[in-house]
C-alpha cells in the first residue's frame, strides 16, 4: 500500500464503498486537466489544500499513486493518465445530460453556419416563433471552415450542417435541402463575364478555392490554372457581399442567394448550377432528451427551404436526397 495522508480507519471506509467519492473524482480531472492543484482549486472555489486532500482520498481508494509530485509541480502517473481520459469523457457526457435537461423545458439550442444563418435562418426562425412560442430556439452562428459539431463537448441540442450526411455514428439527420453552386456577380457586370470570365476579377469564397474547382469540373469556362488568381475570402457570405458591390465573380450557393437574385442585387452569368454532393442537414445526437422539438423545428425548416429551382438553369452533378 502506498505510503498517503489518510487514516487506515478512514482507508478502510474509502475502500468498502462501491466508487470513490464524486467530488474527489471531480477534483483529480480538474487537475489533471489543467495540469495543476492551484488553477484546479480556482475552477472549483475551494482551496489548492482541499485539492491535495481529494487526490490523496483517490489514490488511497485506488491504492496507487495518481500524481508525481516535485515541489510545486505535478505529473500524471500511467494510472492517473488512465483514470483522467476516462473522467474527462465521463464527466463531459454527465455536463451534456444536466445542460440538455435544463433546457428541456422548452428551449433548444442550435449551431449553425454563417452564411446560412444570415441567407435563410434568421427569417425562418423568425416565422418560427411566431407559429410556435415553444420550444425557444436559442441560436449559435458560427463560423466553420468544415462544419461539424461534437455534442459530447458543445453545448448545442441540434445543428444544421453543410455535409455529405455523415456525421458520426452518434448522431441523426434529415436532409433539409442541397447544395448548388453558381457564379453570382453583381447585375452590371453580367456580360463582362459572360465575353469572357477569364477578364473578370474572382472572388473565392474560401481559402482553398474549392468551390470554383468544382464548379469548372462540370462547367468549364476557365483553365485550371486561371483559378489561382482572385481575391480569396474565408467565408461564403463575404465572397457574395464582394460579388454583390461588383468586385468580381464569385461562387455562391444558388438557394441561399435566390432572395438577392430575385431582388436585382445578384445575377447568374451562366445558366450551369452544379450540385456538389453535400447538403444541408439538421443534425442530433441519438441520445437526446428533446426528440419532439427537434421534429418540430425540422419539420417547419422543411416547410420554408429556399425554393424554387430557377427557370432555364441546367443541373450538373449529382445532389443528395
Amino acid at each position: 500500500m502506498v505510503s498517503l495522508n489518510v487514516s487506515l480507519t478512514q482507508h478502510k471506509k474509502l475502500t468498502a464503498m462501491s466508487m470513490p467519492p464524486l467530488y474527489a473524482l471531480r477534483a483529480f480531472e480538474t487537475a489533471a486537466r489543467l495540469g495543476s492543484f492551484s488553477k484546479a482549486a480556482a475552477a472549483l472555489h475551494v482551496t489548492p489544500g482541499a485539492i491535495s486532500r481529494h487526490i490523496s482520498t483517490l489514490e488511497a481508494w485506488f491504492d496507487c499513486r495518481l500524481f508525481t509530485r516535485q515541489g510545486p509541480k505535478v505529473e500524471l502517473t500511467d494510472a492517473g493518465r488512465q483514470l483522467a481520459s476516462a473522467l474527462a469523457e465521463n464527466f463531459a457526457a454527465i455536463d451534456s445530460a444536466c445542460q440538455t435537461l435544463r433546457h428541456q423545458a422548452g428551449k433548444l439550442r442550435l449551431k449553425s453556419p454563417s452564411t446560412l444563418t444570415m441567407r435563410w435562418l434568421l427569417d425562418v426562425l423568425q416565422r418560427f416563433r411566431q407559429h410556435h412560442p415553444r420550444p425557444v430556439i436559442e441560436m449559435s452562428s458560427v463560423w466553420m471552415d468544415r462544419d461539424s459539431v461534437d455534442f459530447s463537448r458543445e453545448p448545442y441540442d441540434c445543428a444544421i450542417l453543410l455535409g455529405d450526411g455523415h456525421f458520426g455514428e452518434e448522431t441523426c439527420h434529415r436532409l433539409l435541402f442541397a447544395e448548388w453552386l453558381v457564379p453570382i456577380c453583381a447585375p452590371a457586370m453580367v456580360e463582362a463575364a459572360r465575353q469572357g470570365l477569364s477578364a473578370c476579377p474572382l472572388i473565392h469564397p474560401t481559402t482553398d478555392r474549392r468551390d470554383w474547382r468544382r464548379w469548372l469540373q462540370h462547367a468549364g469556362a476557365l483553365s485550371p490554372t486561371e483559378i489561382h488568381r482572385g481575391i480569396v475570402f474565408d467565408s461564403l457570405e463575404q465572397g457574395t457581399m464582394a460579388a454583390m458591390s461588383g468586385h468580381g465573380v464569385s461562387v455562391g450557393d444558388l438557394f441561399l442567394s435566390l432572395e438577392a437574385i430575385r431582388s436585382g442585387l445578384l445575377a447568374l452569368p451562366f445558366p450551369q448550377a452544379v450540385a456538389t454532393g453535400e447538403g444541408y442537414y439538421l443534425v442530433w445526437p441519438k441520445k437526446t432528451l428533446n426528440p419532439q422539438p427537434v421534429a418540430l423545428l425540422y419539420q417547419f425548416l422543411l416547410e420554408h427551404i429556399p425554393a424554387p429551382f430557377p427557370d432555364g438553369l441546367t443541373r450538373l452533378g449529382q445532389a443528395p436526397k
